[in-house]
């Protein structure tokens, strides 16, 4: 893990970039953390269309790291500013026409999402490894964002110890069969008027998941209304965990 640059900011975190290989990242922690014990961990995961710089996912790893956490998200594999290959390029333009035109969109999601989700929980595992192996950061570690990664994830990677989903990403088909061995402690969010993912498919999917302790929070509006204080109640979920 290489560190590309830092900026300490103006409410006491530290934003550092890196690039592992290929892989662009950012760690947030607290500006004093070299001086405190080893902060828990929480991998941030955006949409697969966002940048790890996005507004709101920056905002909540800022949050999370007053709260006691560091925080890493990564560009994976054909995520946020990644190259996208042409196959890629032209099923994004096909979901576009779609969407435009009203024509159903599964089909295109389930060749496009799937594949997203292979390439990017081997980086995702990568990243974990190194930022392990800093001396500021010990476990356990959570997961917070986009559903169909974290699906994977907390079926394949035996250090997750909660995680908190967005349910407003599209989960294919092979990751709502996961589901159902996911075992980690679970807080679900759901816009309730999400215009593309049907309630009801965000509900199956909750009561898909195995796990004994599973929280569901649904809000009135669209896809990019989640009210800000879910961020206080998703900190107090991991703090039930990770700390």
């Amino acid at each position: 893990m290489h560190f590309t640059s830092e900026q300490r900011l103006e409410d006491g975190v530290l934003a550092r970039e890196f690039t592992l290989g290929e892989i662009p990242g950012t760690l947030w922690t607290s500006a004093s953390t070299t001086s405190a014990a080893p902060a828990p961990l929480i991998l941030m995961a955006h949409n697969n269309g966002l940048p790890k710089r996005d507004a709101r996912l920056v905002a909540r790893a800022r949050h999370s790291v007053g709260r006691g956490y560091a925080v890493a998200s990564i560009d994976a594999a054909g995520c946020g500013d990644r190259p996208r290959s042409a196959a890629d390029e032209q099923t994004r333009a096909d979901l576009r026409r779609a969407m435009r035109a009203g024509e159903p969109v599964d089909e295109i999601f389930e060749s496009l999402v799937g594949p997203l989700v292979g390439k990017a929980a081997p980086e995702w595992r990568t990243t974990l490894d190194a930022l392990l192996s800093l001396p500021e950061i010990g476990g356990p570690v959570g997961y917070s964002g986009w559903t169909a990664l974290g699906i994977r994830l907390a079926v394949t990677e035996p250090r997750i110890a909660a995680a908190g989903f967005f349910a407003g990403g599209y989960v294919p088909h092979a990751q709502r069969e996961e589901a159902r061995q996911v075992t980690v402690p679970l807080l679900l969010l759901l816009q309730w008027d999400d215009e593309g993912n049907p309630r009801q498919r965000a509900l199956d999917l909750f009561d898909a998941f195995a796990t004994k302790e599973k929280t569901l929070h649904a809000n009135t509006g669209g896809h990019t209304g989640t009210p800000w204080f879910e961020a206080e109640d998703a900190g107090r979920f991991f703090d039930r965990h990770l700390k």
